[in-house]
Formats: C-alpha cells, structure tokens, sequence
C-alpha cells in the first residue's frame, strides 16, 4: 500500500514537473539588436537589400495596429463601434480578422506592428468616455483582453513577425488609481510575457510620453524609471527590448536616450519630408545616444506616389518607418487601421499605396 501511494506521489510529481516545463511554450521568433540594427533569429532583417542606393537591412518596417484588442467597458459608449453589417460590437471578432489580415502584411514586407493594451483613439483624435484597458483599476490583467492578446502574439510568433507592445495610452490611463497600480500593471504583463516564453516582443512603455499622461511616472521626466524596470526583469537571462514614444516631432529627452534599446520618434505634424530627416539627424546628437536602432511607429503623412515622403527620407536617414493610417468620425468603414470597427485588410487605396511601396522597398 505505501509502495502505491509512494508511486502516485512520484508520478504527480513527475507531471508537474513537466506541467512547469512545457508551460511557456517555444516560440520561433526572436527579435535582438545589435548596434543600430534589428535581427531576426540571429539574421538581419531584409538582409543584403538596398533601394535606391540607401540600406534597408537591419529596418524594421511597420505599421500602427493599436486596437487589435479592442474593446469598449463602458455600456453608454459601446454602442459607437458596433459593425454595420450585424449592429453590434464583437471585440472577439475584431481580433480574428486582425489575425486574419496578417499574412497578407507580412508578405508585402511588413516585418512589425504595434498592438497598444490600452488601445489608441478609436475614432480619431481625443476620449470620449470609452473604456479599453487590458489592465483594471488595480494594474490587473483581464483574462478576456489577454486571450485575445494571446492569439495574436502567436500568430506574430509563427509569421515571424515582430510586436511593438504598447502597455499604456493617454487616453486610458487615468483608470488606474494611483501609481501603485501603474507599476503593478507593469509587473504584471511584464511577467506574463517572460514566462510566456514570447521574444518576438519590443516594449513601448507608453504612447506618446508627453501627452496628457496623469501619473507622474508616466511622464517625460520619470518614464526611464518604468524602462530600467522592465529591463531588469529577467526569465532565464532574457529581457525585454524597452523603450517609449513622445508626440510627433518631439525630439527624444536624454533619460530616455540613454536607458532606451532604441530609440521610438513620431512623424506626425512633419509635412516637410526634409524635417524628418532631420529629426532623425537631431536624435543622434542628444545626450546620452549611443547607436542604436531609431524607429517611427507612427506617422499619419503619406504621400507614397512622390519622390521624397515621411517614409522614403526616414529611410534615407536610416530609421525605421512606421505606417499610421486613420479616419477622422464618419469617414467611412472601409478607411483606417485605427479608427474602429477596423477593416484590417488592405482593401483602400491609401493602404494600397503603402503597402506596395513598402513591397518595392524591401523586395517581398
């Protein structure tokens, strides 16, 4: 009898064991820098390609996909984003077709997205009452928000694809109570992501640093500290890559600059191409910079058809470019990858053209 019990015990232990071993599952995708460069499992990203005479490995080429997650909390606004095919919102279905439509990025040379766990302005600019937050009062995470954004990390993870995590918004964070709970919610997907066993993850700690955050830690002269924090955490000698954006045509701030791993910049505002090569030019010189990638992951200016645009003179100033595309309240539902209920395909003629010049650019 105690030889039986002895047994059970053994076995169960056995299982846990291995319950513990396989939990974090083995993802495919690695992301890593080395200098100003982007790697994917070990490689250089668009290895060996150039256009036009200006460098393109080492790039990492995106677009802003903020509400892959979305959803609305609050009844008395929830209404807005309803389909108009069903009249109704369906937070699940807004992620099935984001996974849907990812393939189909990825092959037009699409190597990143940022995916926001508090969202972006879904009808534009600006908060009207809606409620988006992977994170509840308390820094939380809510299971539903996290399955959702499970799904589509695995999906980036077998694509080979990068995400640009985004872990707060202006527009949501003031729901979190007081610091406490803005450093909790931290931990706490901070965690989940290394004991997921995820790398094909880059932090934003938030978008838009010098915007109309309420907590102080959130802001321009505190933010590194949350930076230094997710660097620190470790998973079997792995950290997270960090770093945060500010508004558009704000030069990065050197506490930043020096905790950064790279280094985000927004286009949005620069209607002169000139001035984002610029900006660029300018981020090298501030205090503190070493090189390291630079990146815009978003900018709202287009013009792809002509010789110089935001994206073309990023990329002759070797930076990373980052595709914004949103609609303004009543525009239309075929337009935007922002504003919701979201067509993720690349079903408008905006989209079209940046998509096939992102095609022509690195060669996919």
């Amino acid at each position: 009898m105690k030889n039986m019990k002895f047994i059970k015990l053994l076995l169960l232990s056995i299982a846990v064991f291995f319950a513990i071993s396989f939990s974090a599952k083995k993802n495919k995708t690695i992301v890593s820098i080395k200098g100003n460069q982007f790697y994917i499992n070990g490689e250089l990203t668009y290895k060996g390609r150039e256009w036009n005479g200006h460098k393109i490995e080492g790039l990492l080429m995106n677009s802003r996909m903020v509400q892959g997650i979305f959803d609305d909390l609050n009844p008395e606004t929830r209404d807005r984003f309803k389909y108009p095919d069903t009249q109704k919102w369906d937070a699940d279905r807004n992620t099935d077709e984001f996974i849907l439509g990812m393939e189909e990025w990825k092959k037009h040379g699409l190597l990143a997205f940022t995916l926001n766990l508090q969202g972006g302005s879904p009808m534009g600019y600006g908060n009207k009452g809606w409620r988006n937050s992977t994170f509840d009062d308390e820094g939380a995470l809510r299971s539903d928000y996290m399955a959702r954004l499970e799904k589509i990390l695995n999906k980036a993870d077998e694509l080979g694809m990068v995400v640009i995590l985004g872990y707060f918004y202006f527009g949501q964070d003031q729901y979190l109570k007081d610091e406490k709970a803005v450093i909790n919610a931290v931990d706490n997907i901070t965690k989940w992501i290394l004991d997921k066993g995820y790398k094909n993850i880059i932090v934003e700690i938030n978008n838009e640093s010098n915007v109309r955050y309420d907590h102080p830690i959130l802001q321009p002269e505190r933010v590194h500290e949350l930076i230094e924090r997710v660097q620190k955490k470790k998973k079997k000698e792995f950290s997270l890559l960090v770093s945060t954006s500010y508004g558009g045509g704000f030069l990065p701030l050197p506490n930043v600059v020096k905790s950064a791993d790279f280094i985000l910049i927004h286009g949005n505002g620069i209607k002169d191409p000139k001035k984002v090569t610029k900006l660029v030019e300018d981020t090298r010189k501030v205090e503190g910079y070493t090189p390291k990638p630079i990146l815009f992951n978003e900018d709202d200016h287009f013009d792809f058809d002509k010789e110089e645009n935001n994206m073309v003179n990023a990329i002759k100033a070797y930076a990373s470019w980052g595709y914004f595309d949103f609609r303004m309240d009543g525009e239309g539902f075929e337009d935007g990858f922002q504003s919701v209920p979201v067509d993720w395909s690349i079903n408008s003629d905006r989209k079209k053209s940046f998509f096939n010049k992102l095609k022509e650019i690195t060669g996919y």
